[in-house]
């Protein structure tokens, strides 16, 4: 049951097209009050629909990352998953999807700067699509000349990611990790890798920095929904793990 309740049901698009919809349904009853939750549903929707607005709430979620990472003392790499792109068997297999992507792009930039053993992370979120984790080794090896020692299939959330790879590299006496993630989901990693024991240190991914350059940033675009959708996420999310956590 757990599996069917996620903390995304409070961000938009979701939670404003619901709003939007059940202010329509209650305008049939309360015409003023139903009225009066769609428009401002809708409003809200448009707003974080702004790329301006989008990017303003990345940079305020990228603002937890540490600033200057002495990455000296690190002992080795872990890149996290960032989803799958199903596929319908032999004809067309499972592929990472770009979130993923770019970040084994990252860690094989990392690798080749730090010359540090390679962990991957990631399971199966939606059995039995393939895990995160042997794409990203197939791809490293393959793709980018990076050999990955460890490998962990199993995890489905970002808290499982530090606790299963902290379970994998403690063992081996390794403490201080490098993390390889997007910028607006960095904070929540370092925080859950440190609750796992690990001494987790960013790895310097591309920020987002708001603009208002031209009449387009403050017209509404899917891209920028889906930015106002992650950092929203996360700062949701940061504000769940240290409740459950």
């Amino acid at each position: 049951m757990s599996d069917l309740i996620s903390y995304g049901f409070l961000t938009p698009p979701a939670v404003f097209i619901l709003l939007s919809l059940v202010g329509a349904l209650l305008a049939l009853r309360w015409r003023g009050f139903g009225i009066a939750v769609a428009v401002l549903s809708s409003a809200a929707l448009y707003l974080l629909a702004m790329p301006v607005v989008g990017s303003f709430l990345l940079q305020q979620v990228e603002t937890g990352i540490p600033e200057a990472a002495d990455l000296a003392s690190a002992q080795a790499i872990v890149v996290l998953g960032g989803g799958v792109h199903v596929g319908d068997g032999a004809a067309a297999p499972d592929t990472l999807a770009p979130l993923s992507l770019e970040r084994v792009f990252y860690a094989a930039e990392a690798y080749r700067n730090l010359h540090l053993p390679v962990a991957v992370s990631g399971g199966r979120v939606f059995p039995p699509q393939s895990a995160e984790a042997d794409l990203m080794q197939a791809a490293l090896q393959q793709d980018f000349g990076v050999p990955v020692t460890w490998r962990d299939d199993q995890s489905r959330t970002t808290y499982e990611n530090a606790v299963y790879t902290a379970r994998l590299l403690t063992p081996e006496r390794i403490a201080t990790v490098v993390v390889v993630t997007h910028a607006w989901h960095m904070p929540r990693a370092l925080w859950a890798f440190g609750r796992a024991g690990l001494k987790p240190l960013p790895w310097p991914a591309p920020r987002d920095f708001a603009r208002l350059r031209r009449i387009d940033d403050v017209l509404p675009s899917i891209a920028a929904l889906h930015d106002s959708f992650s950092a929203l996420h996360e700062m949701i999310g940061n504000v769940y793990y240290r409740l459950r956590y």
